[in-house]
């Protein structure tokens, strides 16, 4: 299988491509420009977008490598799915790593630390036909079902069992991994461990967008890290499809929705509020209009709600722009938009690091400030938080001078 080795967002130098192998690559999910190289047919240059990963098609093995490096990049995605803290050096990292490999080691890592304790059990219900009572009897289906017949009974009762779904995520997330090519003898020894571990546990489908989350107490708590990691594969990461006799597969991630997601999370801690009262575009509990006749919909990806009042308006943009580092006139179009359907003063663009410079912009005749950070993701996690606490100072000023009281100076 032949490689092809890109970094996100960058030109890389021609690739040889036949035309099936080209066209491929365009039908794929993969947020790639191909351009044909001047003057020799057959060539084409590549640019990546804003999907990170590994994907594998038409005898083709594409990597395209985070900016920010792919430690960050899983500490980034790990804490946005569920606060979990996991920093670089929990992944066992070498330059020449792929994506999938560096996941499939940390997963079968942090399954040993986990399952040391032994498998976390629990109580889980069933329903059975059994030759002896066993639990509580379920007198309609009985009747129903057996016509009258004594034996067996309809019951239900709890089972003390580790088929929970807790094992289950952990053991779901393992097989997606294994069936991917992965390079590391380690890591396909560490997944077959996990998975022989868990052989007692049921090997369930969970569709990305309906990965379920686990209440963590005292008793599953060493639990979190692994479970964790094993619901941002599930959810965010694996991508497998079949095209006609075409089968493509992969782990791939959005950083468009990993920014997003973690700028979400760490803004709610720093500010010390929940998903109710700083709210994400998936979560917001009216609808935004910017016309009064209420067909102009709009869903920033950041609002601050009290008593039914928006008091914040903000977006996430992890996205390339212009050379000069100046905000694209979109995305500050579409922040005007949302200040003024939302009658507040001012609005705040934030954008990763590299990607736009900070800046403000008064609007002529209505007056709102359209405002332009930059976070930097680079360095560890904690610097990064210690970043987001900055930001969130401005977040809470912008709130407080919303609701008319002299914020303090950033």
């Amino acid at each position: 299988m032949r490689e092809i080795d890109l970094k996100e967002y960058e030109r890389s130098e021609p690739y040889k491509l036949s035309a099936s192998e080209r066209d491929a690559l365009g039908r794929l999910d993969l947020s790639i420009g191909i351009e044909p190289a001047r003057g020799e047919d057959g060539w084409y240059a590549l640019t990546p977008g804003s999907k990170v990963g590994a994907a594998e098609v038409g005898g083709l093995s594409v990597l395209i490598r985070p900016k920010i490096g792919i430690p960050n990049l899983l500490s980034l995605a790990c804490y946005a799915s569920g606060l979990v803290k996991l920093r670089s050096e929990d992944f066992d990292f070498h330059s020449d790593d792929a994506l999938p490999d560096v996941v499939a080691r940390a997963l079968a890592r942090h399954a040993r630390r986990a399952f040391a304790r032994g498998l976390l059990h629990g109580y889980r219900a069933e329903e059975d036909a059994l030759h002896t009572v066993r639990g509580r009897v379920r007198f309609e289906d009985q009747i129903r079902r057996r016509l009258g017949a004594p034996l067996p009974v309809e019951v239900r009762y709890d089972e003390f069992t580790d088929d929970v779904t807790a094992n289950r995520l952990v053991k779901a997330a393992a097989a997606r991994l294994r069936v991917m090519r992965l390079r590391s003898a380690e890591a396909r020894r560490g997944l077959g461990w996990t998975l022989g571990t868990l052989d007692n546990v049921s090997l369930v489908e969970f569709p990305s967008g309906d990965v379920p989350a686990i209440r963590y107490d005292r008793l599953n708590e060493h639990y979190r890290n692994v479970v964790e990691l094993s619901r941002l594969i599930l959810r965010r990461s694996v991508f497998e499809s079949r095209r006609g006799e075409e089968r493509a597969s992969g782990f791939l991630m959005d950083m468009n929705g990993v920014f997003q997601e973690f700028l979400t999370q760490a803004l709610r801690e720093a500010l010390g509020v929940s998903a109710r009262t700083l709210r994400s575009d998936e979560n917001l509990s009216r609808t935004v209009t910017l016309d009064e006749a209420g067909r102009l919909s709009l869903k920033p990806d950041l609002s601050w709600w009290e008593g039914g009042v928006c008091r914040f308006v903000g977006d996430a943009k992890y996205k390339r722009v212009g050379g000069d580092g100046s905000a694209p006139a979109p995305d500050l179009y579409q922040m005007l938009a949302y200040t003024t359907a939302l009658d507040l003063p001012k609005g705040l663009l934030i954008y990763a690091k590299g990607e736009a410079d900070a800046a403000k912009h008064r609007i002529r005749h209505c007056g709102k400030l359209l405002e332009v950070a930059a976070l930097d993701l680079s360095g560890t996690l904690d610097e990064t938080l210690a970043r987001v606490r900055v930001l969130a100072n401005r977040v809470r000023n912008m709130r407080d001078e919303a609701r008319g009281i002299r914020a303090a100076p950033v």
